[in-house]
């Protein structure tokens, strides 16, 4: 289970976790999530996002909202992915973050191996969001965050299965992307959705 350690190694100072969610789905934007939390006041249970059930994952986005000292949310567009790549779209997105903070910090962890080019020191932490409360944290907000979007873009993209894949290739999805072509939500420059532009 992720812990404080990471943290502690970057005191005094405030610490962010950084991570992000929707890097490899075929539409949507990418989301990235920045926490600061309250070592005195952390929700129990925190974890990787991917290894929680929906339902706890909701109870815990709420207690991180509720009990952290500050959290932002970034996201980066479907044409910024295509014009910079999913890698620089996710450093964006993970820059929007950071900026959507209420303090600033003197440190950021950020999930993955390597950090943006931004104003911040940081420290990239392979599988950060099961090493890092922080990340974790970050991991949670960054992936409900995300969900909601690709849900409610369900409802006016109804064949694509998002509510359920929120933009994976899933079979249900690819067999729509055949029969019925890419939205304006789906990201040009993943190659499933180039081939099937030039068939």
């Amino acid at each position: 289970m992720p812990d404080f350690a990471h943290e502690l190694l970057h005191h005094p100072g405030l610490v962010a976790g950084v991570d992000e969610a929707g890097r490899g789905p075929l539409a949507g934007p990418v989301v990235a999530a920045a926490v600061i939390l309250r070592q005195d006041d952390c929700p129990d249970g925190l974890n990787d996002s991917k290894q929680l059930t929906a339902a706890r994952r909701a109870v815990l986005e709420g207690e991180i909202k509720a009990r952290a000292l500050c959290w932002g949310i970034g996201m980066a567009s479907v044409q910024e992915i295509d014009s910079l790549n999913i890698l620089w779209a996710t450093m964006l997105a993970m820059t929007r973050a950071m900026e959507a903070l209420s303090h600033d910090c003197a440190h950021v962890l950020v999930d993955g191996n390597r950090c943006p080019k931004w104003r911040w020191t940081s420290t990239a932490v392979v599988e950060g969001d099961a090493k890092c409360l922080s990340i974790a944290a970050a991991s949670i907000l960054a992936k409900e965050a995300r969900d909601r979007m690709m849900i409610e873009a369900a409802s006016s993209h109804p064949h694509y299965g998002w509510e359920t894949n929120k933009g994976y290739g899933s079979p249900m999805h690819l067999a729509a992307l055949r029969e019925h072509g890419p939205t304006p939500l789906h990201r040009r420059s993943f190659a499933p959705v180039a081939q099937l532009m030039l068939l």
